[in-house]
């Protein structure tokens, strides 16, 4: 028998009893529409769990503490950061120094500036997603020059003027039309230094050495790194290391020499996906640091939805499963019907795999059709969730079912779970006629010619 006959007996016989197979079909549709919009819930509640953490922090980066003296623990050197960036995982390496309080002043004519300052490399802050809002990132390596400064988005606000005594600053608070007023200083066009303090101005009669800076461009607020740029000015880790030992000079500040050198205080590592990230930490724990990434938190949000997904995964698998018992139960039903077809099929030598093949053909068709209805309705009822989920306010289905607001997400449906889902579909049909079809081929020929 040509595969072209079996397919048109196929159809054929499905077609004869219309009402038995769209019963069926419904049953494999109602299965396959549980699975798929089970899952797909999942997948949302787990993606809107990952853009939640992402606005709270890089999920890619890790935060290394050295606080610790103790001589057991390497010092977070450049060394060591080489030996870290050497782990195939890691994209970069960004050490970050902390300048200390009231050591220098940057000042703009009568206008000064005395906030929190940091110390990096320049080159190393937009491979970990730093943004511009004015200027461009300076290259210090290249050009050899250091005296570079970065104001973060709300820092020239911290101006104020030297020549009253209240330290007046300009209020971040809009006109009646919006518009924000401007800072005392314009860090791009105005001229720029830096004054080292003195601790007693009174009996240090020393001149302060004088820095003159160039500000390269104002970074973008971002609440979710760390440090943050907002209220923060960035400089050259070298240059900042250089004021600083101006500032011991200046105010005899005697360095213990004899002092073990631990390295930078706090480095960020860049990992190339998220799903290294902890493997990366180990290892970076394990030469004594202390650590800190966003993966303390995916990873028990993200065990929970796996858990999520699973359960309700499995509620859509019952539904499938009762539509395979559907499809069993109408293939029997076709077998007792057909038993003369059957047995004249034997008698014209038609091969025990072409009558195999067609019932088969049966089964699978009605899990194929069934699957592909189900993903159609599937997507259908996708679409209202999601529109259910905008008009309440971003909130999840998953967070809506418990009474709260969710996380912002709602149904996804990727191409591979389409995919999957037809497949599954369709082997349901075929497991659920295996046992049919072998039955329909061990019918014996004689008694089947004889049955009415």
């Amino acid at each position: 028998m040509k595969l072209k006959d079996m397919i048109v007996m196929c159809l054929s016989n499905l077609f004869k009893r219309k009402v038995r197979t769209l019963l069926t079909v419904m049953g494999v549709v109602i299965g396959t529409c549980a699975i798929v919009v089970m899952i797909s819930l999942g997948l949302g509640m787990q993606k809107t769990t990952e853009e939640a953490l992402a606005q709270m922090g890089d999920l890619t980066v890790i935060q290394i503490y050295n606080w610790n003296s103790s001589p057991e623990i390497p010092a977070l050197d450049d060394a060591m950061l080489k030996t870290i960036k050497e782990n195939q995982y890691v994209q970069a390496t960004m050490p970050v120094y902390q300048g200390e309080w009231g050591q220098i002043t940057i000042k703009s004519g009568k206008y000064a500036y005395d906030g929190m300052v940091y110390g990096v490399y320049m080159d190393d802050l937009e491979a970990f997603g730093y943004t511009l809002t004015e200027g461009s990132f300076p290259e210090t390596e290249a050009s050899g020059e250091e005296n570079y400064i970065l104001f973060g988005s709300q820092a020239p606000y911290d101006f104020y003027n030297t020549k009253k005594n209240n330290n007046n600053r300009v209020n971040m608070i809009p006109d009646a039309e919006g518009n924000m007023p401007d800072p005392f200083v314009n860090v791009m066009k105005d001229k720029l230094e830096i004054e080292i303090n003195k601790q007693d101005p009174q009996t240090n009669k020393k001149k302060a050495p004088v820095f003159k800076i160039k500000a390269a461009g104002i970074m973008a607020e971002d609440w979710s790194k760390n440090p943050s740029p907002s209220y923060s000015v960035f400089l050259d880790m070298n240059f900042l290391k250089k004021l600083q030992t101006e500032y011991n000079k200046l105010n005899n500040v005697k360095v213990d020499k004899n002092k073990k050198d631990t390295g930078y205080q706090q480095v960020m590592v860049k990992v190339d996906d998220m799903k290294h990230v902890a493997e990366v930490e180990e290892i970076i724990k394990g030469y004594g640091y202390e650590t800190n990434s966003m993966e303390s938190i995916r990873k028990p949000i993200e065990e929970q939805a796996r858990s999520q997904q699973m359960i309700l995964g499995g509620l859509g698998a019952i539904s499938l499963l009762v539509a395979a018992l559907g499809i069993t139960n109408t293939m029997i039903m076709s077998i007792y019907e057909r038993t003369r077809e059957i047995g004249v099929m034997k008698v014209l030598g038609c091969m025990i795999k072409n009558i195999r093949t067609v019932f088969l053909m049966e089964a699978g068709t009605i899990g194929f059709i069934g699957g592909i209805l189900g993903v159609g309705i599937s997507y259908l009822i996708s679409f209202i969730i999601n529109s259910i989920s905008a008009g309440a306010g971003g909130g999840d289905i998953y967070g809506m079912m418990m009474g709260g607001g969710g996380l912002g997400g709602s149904s996804i449906i990727p191409f591979w779970l389409v995919i999957g889902a037809i497949a599954f579909a369709t082997m349901i049909g075929l497991i659920s006629g295996f046992y049919p079809a072998n039955r329909a081929v061990k019918i014996s020929a004689l008694t089947a010619i004889k049955q009415e």
